[in-house]
């Protein structure tokens, strides 16, 4: 299965704002601990891949980084825009980046490059300068996730859709991220532990955040709006807890490298 790095719009975009409102502010915790790791500091020079709304940005930004961010998706572009209208942001295919060679000092991308996507791994690697430094995250192991049931939804995808999800995250599993990135030419790669946690108020608002996301497209796609919908509200009714959000721990693994 393939795509158009311009139809990403489609299932990315078409809830930009429920997106950048209601999923992506969980997502604060991988970002900052990756920046954490990459010494993000005042005069750095930052490219994020598939940045999606932005919000990674927005936050290299507050640590003093002149922040530039592609993404497939002009609906999710423009909420970036939004966010940081000093930033070089461009709708544009992560595996054709419009920068010249050694251009970055950082380069980041949170679970926007996979297996599926080496191109972008070469691209990543052109725009670093010499001694600069790379981090991704992808997926972990899902199934041993105590959160895991927060994507259960997915499924509902057809199975076409599915098997390339499941060649999508492969990136995560054992050696497989540190062969591609030092295969690349990567030096000093290092797998790590990212914490990542999402949390919403109820059912409802955990059914409405997931929807916004790209892999629910394609299950509302197969099954239909409505369908999901009750779907996911059914999973989330059976973690609630009294006084406290639904909350859902999920692996995310990371990798740090340089470019010698």
């Amino acid at each position: 299965m393939t795509t158009d790095w311009r139809q990403v719009d489609t299932g990315w975009g078409r809830a930009a704002a429920d997106f950048a409102t209601l999923s992506e502010p969980a997502n604060c915790r991988e970002y900052t601990a990756m920046h954490h790791r990459l010494r993000i500091d005042d005069g750095d020079r930052l490219l994020d891949i598939a940045c999606g709304a932005g919000l990674a940005l927005e936050l290299a930004a507050l640590r003093g980084a002149g922040c530039a961010g592609i993404d497939a998706s002009p609906r999710l572009v423009a909420v970036a825009r939004d966010r940081s209208p000093q930033a070089d942001i461009r709708v544009g295919d992560m595996t054709d980046l419009p920068w010249p060679d050694g251009s970055f000092d950082v380069a980041t991308s949170f679970r926007g490059i996979w297996g599926t996507t080496e191109a972008a791994v070469a691209e990543l690697y052109r725009v670093l300068r010499p001694g600069g430094r790379a981090g991704i995250t992808v997926w972990g192991h899902l199934k041993l996730s105590p959160g895991a049931w927060a994507l259960a939804p997915f499924r509902l995808a057809a199975p076409p859709a599915l098997a390339h999800q499941a060649a999508m995250v492969a990136l995560g599993r054992p050696g497989v991220g540190e062969e591609l990135l030092t295969r690349h030419g990567f030096i000093d790669v290092r797998r790590v532990d990212v914490p990542f946690a999402w949390e919403f108020p109820d059912p409802g608002g955990y059914a409405r955040a997931l929807a916004s996301t790209g892999p629910a497209y394609e299950a509302i796609q197969h099954v239909g709006e409505t369908a999901f919908h009750d779907a996911a509200r059914a999973a989330a009714a059976e973690r609630v807890r009294a006084g406290l959000p639904l909350r859902a721990l999920i692996a995310v693994t990371g990798f740090l490298a340089v470019k010698p």
